[in-house]
């Protein structure tokens, strides 16, 4: 094998010998929330969960009846329906009928400078009382005692923020394939061990739960601050770590879970809005992270065959390392372990998601997000 490519070997191998490491000495420093006491009434701050929906009537009644049968003594949930044209505000509103601490709001315009989601958001928390704020999805599964745990290692932490990474519902093989190797490529960049330290510039915020502060919200100008972000979760998260709002990040397994995508076809549609905006519309990033995944994932597969002598443990340790990463990420999903072997084919699928965003979205202009045309100029303007 010419010396270049056992350069390149090499590399990768030292990538993951490192990345190995890194994960060895940081996930055991994530909470878990099963390992936090759940707080007592008398000690139970006032929470309002904060959600928006677009057309989400197939999947909206199964996630709002976990939403609404939480056992905590003392919270709302604002409820925005954001021009749905399916029957997801008459979902809402007959569930108010019967349940008070449901608050549902309607929005008919979109204003100018807003993008759907963030506008919706920002109108829930208009209309909220609590002193912790839950930002979720319409499609998000919450255990009953999430939020007395939630609140509890907050507080504990004396975090002002929280992320909880929860559980992935898949179906399909492709379904797998797609989420466990994006768990894996989630964990190795992002090291979310890291978020709570204040010296570091980590951060981190999913669409699933993530939970502030009121006036720590309020502080970091509130959702007014990502009116044309995409990915509004992750740049709340950043928000929050620039302005030196205390942050952390712990592990919800079950208690938090959602379907995020039907199929593999659905996921790739689905991203194509987000991926290219996670390099904030920025070409040469996105081909650095394609050429990256490939690299990591696929590259060592690639050269096995023509490895010889002690070449073969610079392969074995740069296809080792992954499978077992992904090993343990499949373990916590709740399915087989087995599937990690697939991770090459998720960096195949990867590498052809952040490269399908990124051309469509240059040759459209702009993105389409439930329903909405948005230029690109307009969109790179209000990166965070």
């Amino acid at each position: 094998m010419h010396v270049f490519w056992i350069a390149v070997l090499s590399g990768v191998t030292l990538f993951w010998i490192a990345a190995a490491i890194d994960l060895a000495l940081g996930l055991p420093s994530i909470p878990a929330l099963s390992d936090t006491q759940p707080r007592a009434d008398s000690s139970c701050p006032a929470v309002s969960i904060l959600f928006a929906a677009r057309n989400e009537a197939e999947k909206l009644p199964h996630a709002l009846d976990t939403l609404l049968s939480l056992d905590y003594p003392v919270y709302e949930v604002v409820a925005v329906d954001d021009r749905s044209e399916d029957g997801t505000g008459t979902i809402l509103e007959e569930r108010a009928r019967r349940v008070a601490h449901l608050k549902p709001t309607r929005i008919s315009s979109l204003p100018r400078g807003w993008l759907g989601k963030p506008h919706a958001l920002q109108a829930a928390y208009e209309r909220s009382n609590g002193d912790w704020l839950v930002f979720t999805d319409a499609d998000v599964h919450f255990a009953q005692d999430l939020l007395r745990r939630a609140v509890a290692l907050a507080e504990e932490k004396r975090w002002d923020h929280l992320t909880l990474l929860g559980s992935a519902k898949m179906f399909t093989l492709g379904e797998k394939i797609g989420m466990l190797f994006f768990g894996m490529g989630f964990i190795v960049s992002l090291r979310p061990w890291r978020v709570s330290e204040m010296s570091s510039s980590t951060y981190a915020g999913v669409g699933a739960f993530q939970m502030i502060r009121r006036s720590a919200y309020e502080t970091i100008g509130t959702h007014r601050r990502l009116a044309m972000e995409v990915i509004d979760d992750m740049k709340l998260g950043k928000l929050a770590k620039e302005a030196g709002v205390r942050s952390g990040v712990a592990k919800a397994g079950q208690a938090v879970s959602v379907h995020w995508h039907a199929g593999v076809r659905n996921m790739i549609r689905g991203t194509t809005k987000n991926f290219f905006a996670a390099s904030g519309f920025k070409l040469p990033v996105t081909l650095l992270q394609v050429c990256g995944i490939l690299l990591m994932g696929v590259f060592p597969v690639m050269t096995s065959p023509f490895v010889h002598g002690w070449a073969r443990w610079l392969v074995a340790i740069s296809v080792g390392v992954p499978l077992i990463i992904e090993g343990a990420i499949a373990v916590e999903f709740g399915t087989s372990p087995l599937y990690a072997v697939t991770y090459p084919v998720g960096a195949l699928l990867y590498a052809w998601m952040l490269t399908r965003s990124a051309v469509v979205t240059l040759w459209r202009g702009g993105i389409v997000w439930r329903g909405t045309f948005y230029p690109l100029d307009e969109l790179k303007r209000g990166v965070v």
